[in-house]
């Protein structure tokens, strides 16, 4: 009896400490670094599998960073970490960065197809970059992610148009297909609509909606209303340190700290 209850025990997926969502990442005491400069402080957080966590804070709060931190592009920019990341009970620090990033994707703030590429080609760049050259399978895996990234319909007709011709909404939907088209398991999105009309915006957002059934989202925004609506969990970022970490709903409306309570009602930031 004791045996059986033991493996079930250890079978049993961790889950985040707010409600019994399986974790996906587990930040435990991140610091980040440029040089001296310290830009995150002892941040602790679980992020829970297949849901869209918010990062909100005024700017040069860290919110950046610390998406970065986590498929290690802040090495790229030769920032240091202390700490750990837990991605799938596995420290990222350990894993290939190459690898690491086809595991978790990152759309930036500014939509960047490849100017010369056609939009067919942006979208499986990644796959030719590792060796994948199956003609069929390219173009199965075009129209899918295109059509997960809600564009299909929009361009299905100008594949072989350069991708630099597509409106700037369009480009960062390109863009999201591009990041989806490799399989990822987590996607990071820093400000993915701060550059669109909001037309584009909305179209954005209903595609964080949907992407979420597939995938884990953490997507940096200056937006509270933005926040509100497509997140399922906010956290609130100042000067580098967590300040609080809850359902988005609760966040909103009773928050647990002044210092949020403050930020979200536009009294600072």
């Amino acid at each position: 009896m004791e045996i059986t209850e033991k493996i079930k025990t250890e079978n049993v997926p961790k889950t985040n400490a707010m409600n019994q969502d399986p974790i996906k990442i587990s930040v435990q005491n991140l610091s980040a670094y440029f040089g001296k400069i310290q830009v995150l402080k002892n941040v602790s957080i679980d992020i829970p599998e297949k849901k869209v966590i918010a990062i909100i804070g005024p700017s040069g709060c860290g919110k950046s960073t610390f998406l970065r931190s986590i498929n290690r592009m802040h090495e790229v920019a030769r920032g240091t970490i202390t700490g750990k990341i837990i991605f799938d009970d596995e420290d990222v620090m350990k894993i290939d960065p190459v690898y690491l990033r086809r595991k978790i994707g990152m759309v930036f703030q500014k939509p960047n197809p490849f100017p010369t590429m056609s939009v067919f080609n942006n979208v499986v760049a990644g796959l030719k970059l590792n060796g994948f050259r199956n003609r069929k399978a390219l173009k199965e895996i075009v129209e899918k992610t295109l059509k997960q990234a809600a564009l299909w319909d929009e361009v299905k007709d100008m594949l072989n148009k350069s991708g630099a011709n597509l409106s700037g909404g369009q480009q960062q939907r390109l863009c999201i297909a591009r990041t989806i088209a490799i399989n990822p398991e987590v996607i990071l999105m820093d400000e993915p609509a701060s550059a669109l009309d909001p037309i584009s915006t909305a179209k954005i957002e209903e595609l964080i909606f949907e992407l979420k059934k597939d995938y884990t989202i953490i997507i940096v925004t200056h937006n509270m209303q933005q926040a509100a609506r497509v997140s399922d969990y906010t956290a609130f970022f100042y000067m580098g340190e967590l300040i609080e970490f809850s359902d988005t709903k609760k966040m909103f409306t009773a928050p647990a700290k002044k210092q949020t309570e403050d930020y979200i009602t536009g009294r600072f930031g």
